[in-house]
């Protein structure tokens, strides 16, 4: 396992790692906003590679060891009034990114899994790439709705709060903002958000690019009507306790998708508890196993 750059375009190199027997099935990994793709633990990969999937996973733009984009992020009124002119590229910019990966690697075809932010994206891939997915795994997201999958209102100042820039009161910042979105059903691993945390400030953070990827998310249009076309295997997982996307948001996506799966995990909230990787990776697993079945109509 050892971190490689791919040049996906001009003014765009990705940062990612492989897990696994190239020659197996790809599971393509999208992690969300503001988050880098140390999120989808090794051990997490390494399981997937178990239940015999080739591992991929990468840093969006504006995160982690991925490009840095030139241009002024949005301000508070742009993602207020989700302006256009506040976003610096678009989610079918950041689809267009994780295909291009997969030409990197020449994989045609991949079981494309997202969380959050990535999850929309992994939803703009089949929308706009259909042919390069064999299953869609859609995890604690949205369809991009202004009704369903909306933040608790106490955490829209949390998404607000700037973290530290010190090493030291990163971490803090990753822990706190964690016991609040984090779940509430599942044992706290406290010190592996620590060291998360302190790899993802190793690594690279950036307020600017957060908020780049923020506007790109609230530019974005409805997928509802979209994902109605979508036909590969999907599963959408949510967590009960979700505040942060909640689980209407699931919900909706699941509704919205011909054939769905809905796996409603009981006390997870905005992230991936340890405690709940056996049941998330085993549902991939039977998700991706359907590739090639006949799904159900609408």
């Amino acid at each position: 396992m050892t971190e490689q750059f791919a040049q996906i375009r001009p003014d765009v190199e990705l940062c990612y790692e492989t897990f696994g027997d190239p020659a197996d099935p790809t599971v393509l990994l999208v992690m969300g906003l503001a988050t880098q793709m140390i999120a989808w633990d090794a051990d997490f990969c390494e399981m997937l590679v178990e239940r015999g999937f080739h591992v991929v996973r990468f840093d969006n733009r504006d995160v982690g060891r991925s490009t840095r984009v030139n241009g002024a992020p949005p301000s508070l009124v742009q993602i207020a009034l989700r302006s256009r002119d506040g976003a610096s590229y678009s989610l079918s910019d950041l689809a267009g990114d994780a295909t291009r990966l997969l030409d990197h690697l020449g994989v045609e075809r991949a079981h494309v899994v997202g969380a959050s932010m990535g999850g929309m994206i992994a939803q703009t891939i089949a929308i706009e790439h259909p042919e390069r997915l064999l299953s869609l795994c859609s995890i604690m997201s949205n369809v991009g709705a202004r009704l369903s999958g909306q933040p608790a209102l106490a955490i829209y100042p949390l998404m607000l709060r700037r973290a530290p820039k010190d090493r030291d009161g990163y971490v803090e910042h990753v822990v706190r903002l964690y016991g609040e979105i984090g779940s509430k059903g599942f044992a706290v691993d406290e010190e592996r958000l620590r060291r998360q945390g302190a790899l993802a400030h190793e690594r690279g953070v950036s307020a600017a690019g957060n908020a780049r990827q923020m506007a790109a998310i609230l530019t974005a249009s409805d997928r509802t009507k979209a994902l109605a076309g979508v036909r590969v295997p999907t599963l959408v997982i949510h967590g009960t306790a979700d505040r942060l996307v909640r689980p209407s948001g699931g919900k909706a996506t699941a509704k919205a998708i011909p054939g769905a799966q809905l796996l409603l995990i009981d006390g997870m909230g905005h992230d991936l508890p340890r405690d709940a990787w056996v049941q998330i990776v085993d549902a991939i697993a039977a998700n991706a196993q359907r590739a090639g079945e006949p799904l159900a109509t609408a």
